[in-house]
């Protein structure tokens, strides 16, 4: 059997990813965290989930027990004050936790930057935390890196909604910094490689991208890919402080955050030391596959998740426009029918054409006459079959993406919109019944994606949830056709 890999900040960005690699190459993986039920449902039947804290000297020993590697990818960027003082403490006592257990090799995974410059206290503190792990007497393999992009990282997330929100710009000097960004997928490629370095060694290896670039040049392709077209402003003075309020109001960062980040970006954080590049046979791709990449990989974690999984089915959707993945804006509402499930897909399965839409038929031929009015390809497509589905199929403005008798229809759409836009019914068995949720979701593309949405957001509370109760009762009453 292999030796044990404790995993710490596996409920993060980063350590979640790097889990499910660690497992899917059959790494028994010893997760540590303070909130277990995260990790419910989420970790494969050869890992384990511990309780403990890294400041805590007794749930690291018991963790560490059997341990032959150990990821620390834990920090307190977030602590509202002294996060500098607990990421000392805590890497004081991880780190002599692994030497008495005799943890072969200790992960860590730092950030960028030049000791010799004035760095901010975050970037500061992630070199110091290194020192300290490697002084504690436990080898130490450490990774410093500079921009992580990928859906769902601080930075790119940064970069999306600047971007996305902001048709201009005001820029200060902070996004002309160079920076050597690397893809999610390359960062895990290397905490996976450290598994190889030899145990006993310590090493310091910087990792990047091939590219040296700024935010701007960030911010400026991920607008090329999306087709969006925006203005910059360069300002000489926006003091850290400002710049963080202003990405509160704009960005999913909130002050404290954001200003702890801006801090660091205002430093170059380049590779000076292409060790990495020798050691290991990892190329990591450039910025403009690494965005490509992060935009693609959330189509597809977007199409393989279940809403019913990550949304209540106690009833809608409980906030106002909806609730959030990536930059996914999802309505989703679901109903009980005392029906059995072949008998609520059936008229998901008519859905449209003749059969139409199960409430509002007159607002839907309204809608379809506004799209063609604009080029659009309206409702005067209908269906192929009015009892058949096959993916691919057109039904009236939509297309079919995916169709699974029984159980899942997904409509894409094919009117023009500032973005793009799925429709999405699931049926899953309830005892004698079946539950049938609806979900809605779309894709804002820039401002006028987000505008569309919000605008429209009260009419589909309308239609979206009249069309869920006509299909109910349509499958409880199957004599009575709409």
């Amino acid at each position: 059997m292999k030796p044990w890999i404790l995993l710490t900040g596996a409920t993060g960005y980063i350590g979640g990813r790097l889990l499910k690699l660690l497992e899917a190459e059959g790494h028994p993986v010893r997760c540590l965290t303070r909130r277990p039920e995260f990790l419910q449902g989420r970790i494969a039947s050869g890992s384990e989930v511990v309780v403990g804290d890294v400041l805590d000297v007794d749930s690291l020993q018991r963790a560490m027990n059997g341990v032959h590697t150990a990821y620390y990818l834990v920090h307190s960027m977030g602590a509202a004050h002294g996060f500098e003082a607990t990421d000392r403490k805590a890497a004081e006592r991880f780190g002599t936790a692994a030497r008495t257990q005799g943890v072969q090799r200790i992960i860590y995974l730092g950030g960028l930057g030049d000791a010799v410059d004035r760095l901010s206290p975050h970037l500061r503190s992630r070199q110091e935390v290194g020192e300290i792990l490697r002084q504690s007497g436990a080898p130490v393999v450490e990774f410093r890196a500079s921009i992580v992009i990928g859906s769902g990282s601080l930075s790119f997330e940064m970069i999306r909604a600047l971007v996305e929100r902001l048709p201009v710009m005001i820029t200060p000097r902070w996004v002309t910094v160079s920076a050597q960004p690397i893809a999610i997928r390359d960062v895990l490629q290397y905490l996976r490689a450290g598994l190889d370095v030899p145990a006993g060694e310590s090493h310091i290896y910087e990792i990047g991208g091939p590219d040296r670039v700024s935010y701007g040049d960030l911010m400026r392709e991920y607008a090329r890919q999306r087709g969006l077209h925006r203005l910059t402003i360069s300002v000489p003075v926006l003091t850290p402080r400002l710049s963080s309020l202003w990405l509160g109001l704009v960005t999913p960062l909130y002050a404290r955050i954001g200003r702890k980040l801006i801090d660091s970006i205002r430093h170059p954080t380049v590779v000076r030391d292409d060790t990495a590049l020798r050691a290991f046979a990892i190329r990591p791709v450039g910025a403009r596959e690494a965005i490509a990449n992060a935009l693609n990989n959330e189509d597809r974690e977007f199409a393989e998740t279940r809403w019913s999984d990550a949304i209540s089915s106690a009833g809608p959707t409980p906030r106002w426009g909806g609730a959030r993945f990536g930059n996914r804006l999802i309505d989703s509402r679901s109903l009980r029918v005392a029906a059995p499930p072949a008998a609520a897909f059936a008229p998901i399965r008519r859905i449209g054409g003749a059969t139409g839409w199960y409430y509002g038929n007159w607002l839907w031929r309204f809608r379809g006459w506004l799209d063609l009015i604009v080029g659009g390809v309206g409702m005067r497509r209908g269906r192929r079959d009015s009892g058949q589905l096959k993916p691919g199929d057109t039904l009236d403005c939509w297309r079919v993406e995916a169709f699974d008798p029984g159980r899942t229809l997904r409509l894409a759409a094919e009117m023009k919109l500032p973005g793009r836009a799925w429709l999405e019914f699931e049926v899953t068995p309830d005892g004698e019944g079946s539950h049938i949720r609806q979900t809605a979701s779309f894709d804002p593309v820039g401002l006028a994606g987000l505008l569309y949405w919000y605008l429209v957001f009260p009419l589909h509370q309308l239609v979206f949830a009249g069309m869920l109760r006509g299909i109910a009762h349509a499958a409880e009453h199957p004599e009575v056709r709409m």
